[in-house]
């Protein structure tokens, strides 16, 4: 049968995205990881330096307890909405053994689909269009897109070397600080490296109950922190749960980025707010995963020490190397990342497209995350110590520095 298409098609169909899709920053990885395939399918050896995905495995201990775990009836049916209560506990044990953190699990935690959800989420939850939003300069570039679809105004704080990449809060106007209702800040730093000290916190803590800021603070890389100093959780300092929240995820700690496992702890009335915003996106993790999730947190932590002697082993290799061709730049304090300043005469974009180029390597340019960032690059200590050292000599082929 011969059907003809109805007179009320006979122009184009639009599909007309909403502008707060529109809005939406280009996502900064995807683009980055587009590159880097276009020369792998070219037959390219490229050595991906670039992105933040941890190559380990996650511990056999915790793969086991989700091949159990997925066996349990209780798990093929509907989690609760809020997560099951013995994940809760076992992230305020974790803290408490961790950082001498007090959690009540009950109004003080939230699961999240992985840290990321919960970074976009928390603007959602708390800005209005008009509202301000402070976000580090460079930094995260998903914080960019909770703002974007909340409708508020973005306004960085520049990190800078001779401010410890710290946020100069003396530096903000008046103006933008009487609208601003959140705050995010991140320690050990994506892109940076560097880790916060105490007394910065403190400081966060008194400006942001100055003006009204909740303070969101991603701890993603919390576990991360090099030459023997323990980063400081901004929980663990006076006053903190009562102007904002830290964000917590299993990715960096236990190797389990595809796992989707993070948390959002600290003031109960975000936590609370969080919750509802997922109450209407989703119904919570599959049960097997909350529970090898538990096993991660509360059993041994052997694992999550040897991890952090790979990412220093592989930190120093890569600093020892980098300094045998020429470029000089400050080892990282935490997370497994390394800031690096480009040479003279290239921008963040020319030196990462002339790596990717004439060497094969990928690097992430500075001002992906922020107009700060131009002037370094970043890469990830995510391959072995022999393909870092490759990668370096290949830079130094270039003769760059």
């Amino acid at each position: 049968m011969n059907v003809q298409p109805s007179s009320v098609f006979a122009s184009a169909f639009e599909i007309r995205a909403a502008e707060r899709i529109q809005q939406l920053p280009t996502q900064f990885f995807a683009k980055l990881a587009g590159k880097a395939n276009q020369r792998i399918a070219a037959g390219h050896d490229v050595i991906n330096l670039g992105q933040g995905n941890p190559d380990q495995p996650t511990p056999e201990h915790i793969v086991r307890s989700l091949q159990e775990a997925a066996a349990n009836p209780l798990y093929h049916k509907y989690p609760p909405f809020n997560g099951f209560l013995f994940l809760k506990q076992a992230i305020a044990e974790r803290y408490k053994k961790d950082y001498d953190v007090d959690l009540d699990p009950e109004t003080e935690v939230a699961v999240l689909f992985g840290g990321k959800t919960g970074l976009v989420e928390i603007s959602q939850c708390l800005l209005n269009p008009g509202d301000v939003c402070l976000v580090p300069d460079p930094g995260y570039p998903d914080y960019w897109s909770g703002v974007a679809l909340s409708g508020a105004k973005m306004v960085t704080m520049p990190l800078r070397r001779e401010h410890q990449f710290l946020p100069d809060y003396a530096q903000l106007k008046p103006h933008d600080l009487n609208r601003a209702k959140l705050m995010f800040i991140n320690y050990p730093n994506n892109p940076t490296g560097v880790t916060a000290p105490a007394s910065f916190y403190e400081e966060t803590i008194r400006f942001a109950a100055k003006y009204g800021i909740v303070v969101a603070s991603d701890f993603a890389y919390g576990a991360i922190g090099f030459d023997g100093r323990k980063p400081v959780s901004f929980l663990q300092l006076p006053g903190a749960k009562e102007v904002g929240i830290e964000f917590y995820t299993l990715s960096k700690t236990y190797n389990m980025a595809g796992w989707r496992v993070g948390f959002a702890l600290g003031n109960k009335d975000v936590i609370r707010l969080i919750n509802l915003i997922q109450d209407h996106y989703y119904c919570s993790l599959f049960g097997g995963i909350q529970e090898a999730a538990a096993t991660a947190l509360t059993g041994p932590q052997d694992c999550v020490a040897k991890l952090l002697a790979t990412y220093q082993s592989r930190r120093d290799t890569l600093y020892s190397a980098l300094k045998a061709i020429g470029w000089e730049a400050t080892p990282s304090q935490g997370s497994f990342f390394c800031w690096l300043p480009v040479p003279k005469g290239h921008t963040s974009t020319s030196l990462a497209d002339l790596l990717l180029e004439q060497a094969n390597i990928v690097v992430a340019p500075g001002v992906g995350f922020g107009e700060s960032g131009e002037g370094y690059v970043r890469l990830g200590l995510l391959s072995t110590e022999e393909r870092l050292q490759e990668a370096v000599e290949r830079i130094g082929k270039l003769n760059l520095f």
